[in-house]
């Protein structure tokens, strides 16, 4: 995998760069919309592809590994030919959701151990296994297996958790370098910082990262409940350590307007089950604010979903017709405004890439954020 700068802004750490791989390019800033099972939900491949202009989504080592299962992916030739989807993807390390489950895992220095959500049965993911599934699955960009440190965690724990990804990293690493992938294709490992709210856990963690040399690096453990100016805090630091050469990616994060100073403080990538989860609860994010789809303010407004939309839907359906369909929660209403959503997170990146070449980003984003908190 290969990754270039092509631009900078003058007043902020944001820059536009080009992702290769083995499915093709990718331009960052980018956001990826996340595939968990192998689709992004409500949303066609041709949709995401083609409307929402999707090039890149993400898919969940944990989920994919219980249902539909390794075996069935290596049967299938992987994720990609499973899915229909010919162009780059990525995949977490499951690390997150195995994590979650607090009441039904067991961690320990050599992985963890958890019951499945679906049928109770019992797993056990090291940082070897995670790197041996996603080469099944076969992602262009794969995830080391790390502990998400939950928030509040404190200063003691979450330095040996950190401890812990480090050391769980250089195992990862090292047998993601002895093994070959499955398909025709190179794949990337990414490693991710981790530390909490400390900033000198963090600067460690993104000084041992960076000195893994790996072709890309994450940020993990933000947005989890700290308070934004923290997580701003946090990514302003770590960015400040890793390499400017490699595309740094900020896991889970966010709203449209931490998706802005994020790109302002220099991340590259994001992914975020927002678009989707809000669209299906009829929360709509659009250029001018926020709209709740349910509200009774909408049961007569036959205008269009958005005017001058990212996507076909916010010509073609008006909100009134969206708001009867959630509120009646019919399937159609969950399409609508996932797609519109997922369309308006890539319009956004698609914007600040055109701001950050014209060098009119920060001008462009302090108006944005202003008309994004709002709640119409």
């Amino acid at each position: 995998m290969e990754f270039q700068v092509t631009d900078t802004d003058r007043q902020s750490a944001a820059r536009c760069g080009v992702l290769i791989t083995g499915h093709g390019a990718v331009e960052t800033p980018v956001f990826m919309p996340v595939g968990t099972q192998g689709t992004v939900k409500s949303i066609h491949q041709r949709d995401l592809a083609h409307d929402a202009q999707a090039q890149i989504i993400l898919g969940n080592t944990y989920h994919l590994f219980l249902r539909p299962g390794t075996e069935v992916l290596q049967a299938a030739g992987g994720l990609h030919r499973f899915i229909g989807w010919e162009r780059p993807m990525l995949t977490d390390s499951g690390g997150f959701q195995v994590f979650s489950l607090s009441d039904m895992r067991k961690l320990k220095e050599d992985g963890a151990e958890f019951r499945s959500h679906i049928d109770g049965t019992k797993h056990f993911f090291t940082p070897e296994r995670v790197v041996d599934i996603q080469r099944i699955i076969g992602a262009d960009v794969m995830m080391a297996f790390d502990e998400c440190t939950p928030y509040p965690s404190d200063f003691q724990y979450a330095k040996s958790s950190m401890e812990r990804t480090l050391r769980w990293l250089h195992r990862g690493l090292k047998h993601f370098k002895t093994t070959e992938p499955a398909y025709d294709y190179r794949q990337a490992f990414f490693p991710i910082v981790q530390g909490s709210v400390y900033p000198e856990l963090r600067r460690i963690s993104a000084e041992q990262t960076a000195e893994s040399a790996c072709a890309g690096n994450a940020i993990g453990g933000l947005a989890v409940g700290e308070p934004v100016e923290q997580m701003y805090e946090m990514i302003g630091l770590v960015n400040g350590i890793l390499p400017k050469d490699k595309p740094r990616y900020l896991m889970g994060v966010g709203t449209p307007v931490n998706i802005l100073e994020a790109i302002a403080l220099g991340v590259d990538m994001f992914d975020c089950v927002m678009p989707t989860r809000n669209g299906r609860n009829g929360s709509i994010f659009t250029r001018n604010g926020q709209i709740n789809i349910k509200n009774e303010k909408w049961k007569k407004d036959f205008s269009p979903i958005e005017e001058n939309g990212a996507s076909f839907v916010d010509k073609m359906f008006s909100k009134a017709y969206l708001r009867h369909l959630v509120i009646s929660k019919e399937i159609l209403g969950s399409q609508i405004s996932s797609l519109h959503n997922v369309a308006f997170y890539l319009w956004l990146v698609r914007r600040a890439r055109e701001k950050i070449k014209e060098g009119s980003f920060i001008a462009w984003k302090k108006e944005m954020v202003e008309n994004l908190s709002r709640k119409i």
